[in-house]
Formats: structure tokens, sequence, C-alpha cells
């Protein structure tokens, strides 16, 4: 049994493109953080069904694993991925979705994926045509987090360096891919009692996303656009509209 749900019958299954299923009556919410708002919906309205340390670790690139995947290179499964433009993430059975929108510009900042082992978030950028450019944002990533305080511990994982991190009560982990011309990267944050799970969760969360750079030119680093998909954006203009 996968971690993540089938996609429903009903739902056309398109190589390289799984939209997010309906959410029907899910309810959204703002939430109180300061300077940004969120909206979450329970991921069981649309995803049904659960069917050492390094000084220099170089792991697998994309190409070398099952996953992530180019969307050029996309799965014809029947994995159930939520289609935010750039990234198209698996979702797992119970888990909820958050969109987190800049109040001023109403402009998406992120989609987090709360899972019972944490907050996931898998964001892609984009990268140069040659080189790698996960070891060095994970080296910046690393001296930051130290320099807030934070316990920073280097591993070794299937696709490079992965960061385990301890910041007071709040357990982090990171893990990063380079593919052709963009780099996806991501964190889960959660409490400490529920951590023990949460690097097998992204790394399945990870493993199962497809990532759609496209074609035209951007600067190295740069986000990849997020879209939402339309349920959620509607669901979300008419929220603010309220």
């Amino acid at each position: 049994m996968g971690i993540f749900g089938r996609k429903r019958r009903s739902e056309p299954v398109t190589r390289g493109r799984h939209a997010l299923p309906e959410p029907g009556d899910a309810n959204y919410v703002e939430g109180a953080a300061s300077g940004y708002d969120h909206y979450g919906s329970a991921g069981d309205n649309g995803y049904n069904g659960y069917d050492g340390y390094n000084d220099e670790p170089r792991g697998a690139t994309f190409a070398e694993t099952d996953g992530p995947y180019d969307i050029g290179d996309a799965p014809d499964d029947s994995v159930a991925r939520m289609d935010l433009g750039s990234v198209q993430v698996p979702v797992p059975e119970g888990a909820q979705v958050q969109v987190e929108m800049e109040q001023e510009t109403h402009n998406v900042r992120a989609v987090h994926v709360v899972t019972a082992h944490g907050q996931a978030t898998i964001s892609a950028y984009a990268a140069p045509r040659t080189g790698r450019l996960w070891p060095d944002v994970a080296g910046e990533l690393a001296e930051q987090l130290r320099s807030d305080g934070a316990t920073v511990r280097r591993l070794r994982g299937v696709w490079g360096m992965e960061l385990s991190v301890r910041m007071g009560e709040t357990a982090l982990f990171f893990v990063g891919v380079d593919g052709p011309r963009w780099m996806l990267r991501g964190v889960i944050a959660g409490p400490q009692n529920v951590a023990e799970g949460a690097p097998e969760m992204l790394r399945a969360l990870v493993r199962g996303t497809v990532v759609n750079r496209g074609d035209g030119p951007m600067p190295v680093r740069n986000p990849l656009p997020i879209t939402l998909p339309p349920a959620i954006a509607d669901h979300i203009a008419a929220r603010q509209g309220e």
C-alpha cells in the first residue's frame, strides 16, 4: 500500500498533467499569521485511499532515481497530484492543503501540505543549464540556520545533501534535487514528537512530484510561479470578496 491516494475513476489520466480533484464543500479558513493569508482544505475531499554525516554528500541527480520527474518524463500513473502549474505535488490521504498568500498583492506565496508528521512545502526554482544548484543552496541555508541559533546536521541522502534541523521545539528537514534547469526544494516542519516519520514523508512527496519549468529564460534561483487549481482559486477569490 502506498501513502498516496489514487485518482478518482471519473478523472481522466493524462500523461504529466494530474489535476486536483474538486474539493467540494471543503472549508477554507483565513489564518492569523502576520502579513499573509492562509486558506486550507481537507485533503480527504479529493484524495481517497492509501492503496551518515558527510562534509560533501553528493547523492544522485533526479535522472538517477524514480522521481521527482521533469514534465517531459512524467509518469502515466494513477497518483492524484495537486497541479500548481510549476509543480504537481501528490497529497496523502487525510492531509490538508493550505495556501499562503500576500495580503497586499494577493499573490500566492506558497502552498503547504499539512500531514501527521508536519507541514511540508515543495518549491521549484530556476537553475543553470549546467552544474548543480542545491549543494550551494543547502550550504547557505545551513549557515543561515546556525546563525539563527538552530542545530543543523548535514546528511547524505539519495539526491545529495539533506539537512536535519532543530530549532527550539521545532524539527525541520530539508531535501533538494537538481533537474534540467530547475531545482526542487522540500522542507517539512513540525513538533519534535512527530519528527521521526517526517523525513520519509518528505522524501515520498518529493519523489512523486512533477516539475514543469517551462521553456522561457529565468534568473537562476528565481522561484517558479505557482498557479492555483481553479476550484481553490475561485473559492479564495470569493472569500476575499466577502
